[in-house]
C-alpha cells in the first residue's frame, strides 16, 4: 500500500490542504474499509479499477471515475474490486465553496460526478487530462491550472464562517460555538444556515469531527498512551464522552479501532 501527499501551491493553500495519491495492488483477500469522516471535501480521480461504496450491509453503487466526496457525518464502507490508483485534492472546510455556485449542503454524505458541478465539456476535458497525465507531477500542474482558473476574486464563504472554521482548527474542535461567538451569540442561527450551505454540516458537527481527528492521530502515533489521556490531551469531558463521540464517527469503540482490518485505510489517512 502507497499512501502519499503533496503540498499545494502558495496561491491554494488557503484553500487546500493537499493532494494525495494511493495506490494498492488487486487482492481478493482484501477486507471492506471502513472510511471516517475528516471535516474535509475531496475531489477524486479513480484511476485504477472500480470502487464498491456500500449503501447498506450488502447493497452498493459504483463510485463515479472522477467525482467530488462532500462533508460526511458518518463512516460508510468502500471496497476496491481490483487495483487501486487513486488522485485527489483535500480541501479544507472552507475550500470548495470557492470553485462551485451549488449548495455545499447538496453534496454531503454522497459522492457527486464533476460534470454535475461543473462545465460538463471542460469537465471530461479535466479527468482525460488527468487519466492521460505520466505521474503525479503533471497531474498536480493540471489541476492547479484548473484550479486557478475557476478561482473567483470575490470570496464565496462569509468572514464569520471562516473565523469560525480557522478557530475550530486552532482549538482542535475544543471550543464550543458560544466561546467563539462571545457576544454575538445572537449570530449563532445565521452561523448555523451559513455553515450548512457554505460547509455542508453545522458548525457543532465540524468541530466534533476536528476534534476527533487530533484523538485519532494521539491513538495511532502515539503507541501506549492510555484513552483516559487522550480524552484528557483532546479536551473531552471525559472518557466516556471521548468514546461516545468516537463510536458516532468511526462505528466502533476506540479499542476496536486499532488493529482492525476495516480500518487500516483510515489508519493509514490519520497517520
Amino acid at each position: 500500500m502507497n499512501y502519499q501527499t503533496y503540498q499545494p501551491h502558495s496561491d491554494l493553500e488557503s484553500i487546500i490542504r493537499c493532494y494525495w495519491t494511493l495506490e494498492l495492488p488487486a487482492d481478493p483477500s482484501a477486507q471492506r474499509q471502513r472510511i471516517v469522516p475528516d471535516g474535509c471535501i475531496e475531489m477524486a480521480f479513480i484511476l485504477g479499477d472500480d470502487i464498491k461504496r456500500y449503501t447498506s450491509k450488502d447493497s452498493f453503487i459504483l463510485q463515479p471515475r472522477a467525482m467530488v466526496l462532500g462533508q460526511t457525518i458518518e463512516p460508510f464502507y468502500i471496497e476496491p474490486t481490483g487495483d487501486v490508483n487513486t488522485f485527489a485534492v483535500s480541501f479544507y472546510p472552507y475550500g470548495f465553496a470557492n470553485l462551485v455556485t451549488v449548495p455545499i449542503k447538496d453534496l454531503a454524505n454522497k459522492e457527486t460526478p464533476i460534470e454535475c458541478l461543473l462545465d460538463e465539456k471542460k469537465a471530461k476535458e479535466l479527468t482525460r487530462k488527468i487519466i492521460e497525465a505520466e505521474d503525479v507531477g503533471q497531474r498536480i500542474e493540471i489541476i492547479e491550472r484548473f484550479l486557478l482558473s475557476k478561482l473567483t476574486r470575490q470570496p464565496m464563504v462569509d468572514h464569520i464562517v471562516k473565523t469560525t472554521i480557522d478557530t475550530l482548527l486552532s482549538k482542535k474542535g475544543s471550543s464550543s460555538i458560544s466561546n467563539i461567538l462571545k457576544e454575538d451569540l445572537s449570530k449563532r442561527r445565521q452561523l448555523e444556515r451559513k455553515f450548512v450551505k457554505q460547509i455542508g454540516i453545522s458548525p457543532k458537527q465540524l468541530g466534533k469531527v476536528i476534534r476527533l481527528q487530533g484523538a485519532l492521530k494521539m491513538m495511532l502515533n502515539e503507541e501506549g498512551e492510555s484513552l483516559t489521556n487522550i480524552a484528557y490531551e483532546s479536551e473531552y469531558y471525559d472518557q466516556a464522552h471521548f468514546i461516545k463521540d468516537f463510536r458516532e464517527f468511526t462505528g466502533v469503540s476506540p479499542k476496536e479501532f486499532l488493529g482492525n482490518e476495516n480500518m487500516v485505510l483510515s489508519s493509514l489517512f490519520y497517520k
